[in-house]
């Protein structure tokens, strides 16, 4: 799995056998038991979640967006899309 950047304890990062291009680029993360999955194209919108609050997930909706330009250059350099 590779780790694209953590924060406050979160592990943001893309399962290495997602590189199938129909699958728009989208980022996971967790700490502890708590995950969720940012889709990042068209836009970001929170896929799915366990174990945290809205209020968590608005954060971690805006730590996406502002990584944004740094998730998807690394999606696109790992997966060679």
């Amino acid at each position: 799995m590779p780790v694209v950047f953590r924060y406050e304890g979160y592990r943001f990062f893309f399962f290495s056998n997602e590189g199938d291009p129909l699958e728009p680029c989208h980022i996971h993360l967790r700490k502890g038991e708590a995950i969720a999955k940012f889709w990042t194209t068209p836009e970001i919108k929170l896929a799915e979640s366990y174990g945290l609050s809205s209020t968590e997930l608005r954060k971690l909706h805006r730590v996406v967006n502002d990584n944004k330009a740094l998730i998807e250059e690394k999606w696109h350099e790992y997966f060679k899309i």
